[in-house]
């Protein structure tokens, strides 16, 4: 029997960490299944941390970051390099996932060389072109590429069906981040980063902040480090730990309000296994980042999310995560909230897993395996429970 060829595409530390428990699925099969993995290097740092991480060795490495390119450069070195080796390797199968540049120019470049594309994490949607910015539009065209599309919800199955895609190209398999944190979570955890071994560091309420969008660069993450003074002022029994994104400028205007202030931890990027273990020892988490949006349930703590939309509504639904924005008052008020009231509090710390049952990475798998006709029965579909 021959086997079938599947090329992972991938370049920023997300993809990285939804990614893997894929690779690691795909190499079960290895008498039906050929892995080629591809990285673009979009994150060259954070992308090599998670990868010694996970002991991921790519067959090809584009190393396309270059210090100040733009979007279209990002994209243009993607789309060539991707193309070059999808030439040599012609791969049954591309894989893309969620919603970066090099998600969109590997789809592109897998549709000009007509490969079958497969989207995990594919439907989520805000319906606003700009927000996130680049990675509404990236999903969008990477949807209309794709050939089989890999939904974590029931919700972003139905954003398809409302764009014309055929109910037998979804399939709703959870996200595969949950399947990466349950590997990653561990009760008595050791932390790698020196600052955090200091045990009494979590004697006080941790609040945990996260930072990187782009639509939050400037002044959004200004007024957020504003708020999040007034926070540490009016509230001893509270430290904030804040790792700090590679971006220049954030580390600027975040290190020019908030260093060296009393209860105030500003670190490095942490590695994804610190910062897994960390979120489950804090107490609230504010945050702009969409993977702790569908991590934190699982662990039962609350997001303030720091965005005015999301592609991400089944945790607000279900009233873990909270929509708050970027305004000083808002935040301080809606973290104040939480630190005072009880009744409040326990209302969104309820541990729920609306975006996946850590088998996402399996259900996947075995779906591309059915749809080459390399086994004989489709699995289920993801559920809440």
């Amino acid at each position: 029997m021959n086997k079938i060829k599947i090329a992972v595409i991938f370049g920023t530390r997300p993809e990285t960490i939804k990614m893997f428990p894929i690779i690691s699925e795909i190499k079960k099969y290895p008498h039906l299944l050929d892995c080629r993995i591809i990285v673009s290097g979009q994150h060259r740092e954070m992308l090599d941390q998670m990868l010694e991480i996970f002991q991921i060795n790519p067959d090809y490495d584009l190393n396309i970051m270059e210090q100040g390119h733009s979007l279209s450069n990002i994209t243009k070195n993607s789309l060539l390099g991707i193309e070059k080796i999808l030439k040599k390797e012609r791969p049954s199968m591309v894989l893309v996932q969620g919603d970066t540049t090099t998600t969109f120019a590997g789809a592109l470049a897998a549709f000009y060389q007509k490969i079958k594309i497969g989207h995990i994490e594919a439907g989520l949607r805000t319906h606003n072109k700009y927000y996130p910015f680049p990675e509404e539009v990236n999903r969008h065209l990477a949807s209309v590429l794709t050939d089989l599309h890999f939904t974590p919800t029931k919700i972003s199955c139905e954003n398809l069906l409302s764009e014309g895609v055929k109910r037998e190209d979804i399939f709703i398999s959870g996200n595969t981040v949950i399947d990466s944190l349950f590997l990653m979570f561990k009760e008595n955890y050791i932390f790698r980063e020196p600052l955090l071994k200091d045990k009494k560091i979590f004697d006080k309420k941790i609040i945990l902040v996260t930072m990187h969008r782009r639509e939050n660069w400037g002044e959004p993450l200004r007024t957020t480090c504003r708020a999040i003074n007034k926070i540490i002022d009016e509230h001893s029994d509270v430290s904030v730990i804040f790792p700090l994104h590679k971006n220049p400028e954030i580390r600027r205007i975040v290190k020019g309000i908030l260093q060296n202030k009393k209860n105030i931890l500003l670190l490095d990027t942490l590695d994804y296994d610190d910062l897994i273990n960390l979120m489950s020892k804090s107490y609230i988490i504010l945050t702009d980042s969409g993977g702790i949006q569908e991590e934190a349930p699982s662990l039962g703590r609350p997001v303030l999310v720091l965005r005015n939309e999301t592609e991400r509504p089944e945790a607000v639904k279900a009233g873990v995560v909270k929509l708050i924005g970027t305004g000083e008052e808002k935040i301080y008020s809606e973290a104040d909230l939480l630190l005072n009231s009880r009744e409040k509090y326990m209302e969104m710390s309820k541990s729920i897993n609306p975006y996946g049952d850590g088998k996402a990475s399996e259900k996947i798998v075995k779906k591309i395996l059915y749809n080459f006709n390399l086994i004989d029965q489709s699995p289920t579909e993801f559920e809440v429970k």
